[in-house]
């Protein structure tokens, strides 16, 4: 396995063990639940007006993440079956023949996998899904995970499911043998949460489904839309590069005093590379994600600080936060509240979700008050 693999499992590993659950408008919504809120409609970044200096912002922001922007194919690709393909299972990667791609379970924690097969067109075939997938019509598809990151075995296996896609963010893994084991076809393919690794698990699944054929084209879409709102963002940085914000995420839960700083491998460090701003992390060479001591990031005092909408809640909010976490509160994100939160669900989603995702924090960084 690739050490860049290694650390993405890593970063997604950590969040569930540590309990967490384009062009035109954009939409906003939650996508945690069954059904997603009522979309909230926000105007082009072309249109909104950014702020002189985000360094000198005053206040938190909630970012609003839309999409997706990329829409499922028109016409789903027939599958050309049966199929053998490598299900990068953690003890090695193992070969499974699919036959039947009629009765789909997607699994994965962010939801990207159940998406992915939405992309290519095929969400009338999954019969059952993991909390964060939605999709038109997903309310009426039962749900099969609990505490929205365990799977409930007899519930997957009461759908009588042809295919089970999972990209190992859910488990426990001896479930997962379970239903391989009652002679499920079941593929693991590699979990997206940036851009090199959604490229590659679209055309895992898309191999997976039978419709290889039609990877590269959603690839090279999702690839054309980066670039795309990555070029739109561009216009939204400060004239002055000094008042570039320099931005940090932390993983934070409760009022524990412990909290994780996510650097190189992370996913997160590319979206801050997307969002043209500085990667505190990146200066100090931080890898993966490792617990953060006060000091050094008080050192590293950056001007924002990204976290988890759910782990904001769970230290009371912003007053709590700070209260919990004094050296945040001795830094320039602390001192003018600089929080921006993110859906927990949509953060490390990957898949056709990046250019919202880079929407949704470029918004909240350089016009907040467009939302």
């Amino acid at each position: 396995m690739k050490l860049g693999t290694k650390r993405r499992i890593a970063a997604l590993a950590l969040v569930a063990l540590l309990g967490v659950g384009a062009t035109g408008c954009q939409s906003g919504s939650s996508q945690g639940g069954a059904a997603a809120a009522e979309p909230i409609e926000l105007p082009p970044l072309s249109e909104v007006a950014p702020l002189a200096d985000p360094t000198a912002y005053e206040g938190p922001t909630t970012a609003l993440v839309g999409g997706p922007s990329i829409p499922p194919l028109d016409e789903a690709p027939e599958s050309q079956l049966p199929v053998t393909v490598a299900s990068h299972d953690r003890a090695g990667d193992t070969e499974v023949t699919v036959t039947d791609t009629s009765r789909i379970v997607p699994l994965s924690l962010s939801g990207s996998v159940g998406e992915l097969v939405t992309a290519f067109g095929l969400a009338d075939r999954i019969v059952g899904r993991d909390v964060s997938t939605t999709f038109p019509g997903s309310e009426d598809v039962p749900v099969v995970t609990k505490d929205g990151h365990s799977i409930d075995a007899e519930s997957v296996l009461a759908l009588n499911p042809s295919l089970i896609i999972t990209d190992g963010s859910i488990g426990p893994t001896d479930v997962v043998l379970q239903l391989r084991d009652a002679g499920i076809p079941v593929v693991t393919v590699d979990r997206a949460v940036d851009a090199e690794s959604s490229f590659a698990t679209a055309q895992q699944i898309a191999d997976a489904l039978g419709v290889g054929a039609a990877g590269p084209a959603l690839i090279d879409s999702l690839r054309q839309a980066i670039t795309a709102k990555e070029a739109e963002v561009q216009r939204l940085l400060p004239a002055d590069a000094s008042k570039l914000p320099r931005v940090a995420f932390l993983y934070v839960r409760g009022t524990a005093g412990v909290f994780y700083l996510f650097g190189e491998g992370s996913g997160v460090d590319s979206l801050i590379r997307s969002v043209g701003a500085v990667d505190v992390a990146a200066e100090i060479g931080w890898k993966g994600e490792k617990p953060m001591t006060e000091e050094a990031l008080i050192a590293m005092n950056p001007d924002i600080i990204i976290v988890m909408t759910k782990g904001l809640e769970s230290a009371g909010g912003v007053d709590g936060l700070l209260q919990a976490q004094p050296s945040i509160a001795l830094t320039s994100a602390g001192q003018h509240r600089r929080i921006v939160d993110v859906d927990d669900s949509v953060l490390f989603a990957g898949g056709t979700r990046i250019p919202d995702v880079i929407d949704g924090l470029a918004r909240a960084i350089y016009a907040p008050d467009s939302l």
